[in-house]
């Protein structure tokens, strides 16, 4: 499989491999988001919400990276911690601010989140999918030896090969692009059932926190901690927790019988 750090050179300018599908994946993402909102007052607020989510995004996955997966290293590279050109965000950190980002957004706009979120979350998963292959050529989120000739054999440049060399490692970043995948497909059809606002989105929250905690069994890239678990697995357990808690809060608000105030009301009180 051939593997690219950098795709080319123009003029001493390198282009990542990493930097180019990523941007790939938010443009794929925004698209998508943009035929799910199709018919609804969100469509309109998709490119202004976008730019608060992105910079949320960005500040989240680069907190998550700094102080919840590598602070080991940069609690002695103080300086490095804002060199984010240098590479290192983390996803998960990246779900977390993004939604921060549209909840404020939100917010602003007199907008139910909730709703908003449920049209979002299969292009955002959709958009990770993707995101993966750019981990893949760029050699990080890379898995722990198998101890057989099975497994990625990464090229020297990359990270995976500066930790294991030529050893075969699990193909962790590609089974987690699948599993994205796959509930992408779970979401565009759960999205046609009557869900309680909200719903959508935090199933979403689960499932790939579920796939990402199973997979991190496998990765070889990051420290463990209590139980022997990473940080991505701490943080998808959180995340799963908190998701079931709110869906138990979604469908309590949302039962017969249960008066649901308006934006007027609310703003009245």
């Amino acid at each position: 499989m051939m593997m690219r750090v950098t795709l080319f050179e123009v003029g001493g300018f390198s282009v990542h491999s990493y930097g180019v599908i990523v941007a790939l994946a938010v443009l794929l993402a925004l698209g998508v988001a943009h035929s799910l909102t199709k018919n609804t007052i969100y469509q309109e607020h998709l490119l202004e919400s976008f730019y608060y989510a992105i910079v949320a995004a960005i500040i989240g996955a680069r907190v998550w990276h700094v102080f919840f997966f590598q602070w080991g290293y940069y609690s002695n590279h103080l300086g490095q911690i804002f060199a984010i050109w240098n590479g290192g965000i983390s996803i998960m950190g990246a779900i977390i601010g993004g939604a921060s980002g549209i909840a404020i957004y939100a917010w602003r706009k007199k907008l139910s989140f909730w709703e908003f979120a449920d049209h979002l979350a299969p292009a955002l998963v959709l958009g990770q999918a993707l995101g993966r292959i750019a981990c893949l050529l760029n050699g990080d989120a890379f898995g722990s030896p198998t101890g057989s000739g099975y497994g990625i054999v990464y090229p020297e440049g990359t990270m995976a090969y500066e930790r294991y060399g030529s050893q075969p490692l699990w193909p962790a970043e590609i089974w987690e692009g699948q599993w994205d995948l796959v509930v992408f497909a779970l979401l565009l059809i759960l999205r046609n059932k009557k869900l309680p606002n909200g719903v959508l989105f935090l199933i979403y929250n689960i499932l790939y926190a579920f796939g990402r905690f199973m997979l991190e069994y496998l990765r070889g890239d990051s420290p463990r901690y209590a139980l022997q678990w990473t940080a991505g697995q701490w943080t998808s357990v959180i995340l799963i927790l908190g998701s079931l808690i709110l869906i138990a809060y979604c469908y309590t608000r949302s039962r017969p019988g249960r008066q649901i105030p308006t934006e007027s009301e609310e703003d009245n009180a």
